[in-house]
């Protein structure tokens, strides 16, 4: 917004607020509860209040359900774009990123149909965000450059590690799902990884939005091109939670696998799946 814009937007803020209704009033999280109390009047829940109010009217989606949950009660808005259709960015949307991620997560218990001013969910929104930064750390990681670090062993023959645990989140509906990782390659020129590489490269990947097929590929292939290996094989089982917990509501273990270079033989792809 330009200057002009903002300085409508404070105007507009101030004189908004000398017509809030009279009585008490419960703010809508999280714009609504910062036009309340600029008030003076506000209460902690809605059953309190005589007024529900928020900072801006958008869909209407939010006027719509409290006016179902509150038929007796007023809902009243600082602004409405179906007024104005300029968008309006209030000062207190400006200063905290954070406290506006909190707000969609708010806004998302709504739609479940909770009361997010209970003390159960008071702190939930914070307790979200920092859950899905840790099970997204991924992002933040660099799994390529894990593998920068090797050791020179005179080894021309395959090395297999199993069992390396992994927790994911499905991208289509953000749920979990986890399993074991086995990975076999053989090493080219004398040259081998160090074992705690290979933990780190599929917490990398797997501290993401996934799904498990391109979570092999990803794996085999960093592997394959960064480690200079004659060849590789990986080998991942997965429980996923999208389709226990939902849809068919049924249990299962999904197995993919990427055999790249000489695993393709199958002498050697024999060998990779006996050992695992």
């Amino acid at each position: 917004m330009n200057e002009q814009q903002d300085l409508w937007t404070w105007e507009r803020g101030y004189q908004g607020l000398q017509g809030a209704p009279q009585g008490k009033l419960w703010g809508v999280p999280r714009g609504g509860q910062i036009i309340a109390g600029l008030t003076g009047r506000a209460v902690n829940t809605p059953e309190e209040a005589d007024v529900i109010v928020d900072d801006i009217l958008d869909s209407g989606a939010t006027c719509q359900r409290y006016r179902t949950q509150y038929p007796t009660k007023p809902f009243w808005v600082l602004t409405s774009k179906t007024d104005d259709p300029r968008w309006v960015v209030f000062p207190w949307e400006q200063q905290d990123t954070t406290a506006d991620s909190e707000d969609l997560v708010r806004r998302l218990l709504e739609y479940l149909g909770e009361d997010v001013s209970r003390d159960g969910l008071k702190n939930t929104p914070g307790r979200v965000l920092r859950a899905l930064r840790e099970l997204t750390c991924g992002y933040h990681m660099h799994p390529k450059d894990t593998l920068t670090i090797s050791f020179d062993a005179p080894c021309d023959q395959m090395i297999v590690i199993k069992d390396i645990p992994y927790y994911s989140l499905c991208e289509h509906h953000v749920l979990p799902f986890s399993g074991m990782v086995s990975i076999g390659y053989i090493p080219d020129k004398n040259r081998v990884i160090g074992l705690s590489k290979f933990p780190r490269l599929v917490e990398g990947f797997s501290r993401r939005l996934q799904v498990q097929e391109r979570l092999t590929s990803q794996i085999a292939h960093t592997i394959m091109d960064y480690a200079q290996a004659l060849g590789v094989g990986v080998h991942i089982t997965g429980e996923h939670m999208c389709m226990k917990m939902r849809g068919v509501r049924n249990s299962g273990t999904m197995v993919t696998s990427a055999l790249l270079g000489v695993f393709r033989e199958a002498e050697v792809r024999a060998e990779f799946l006996r050992l695992i």
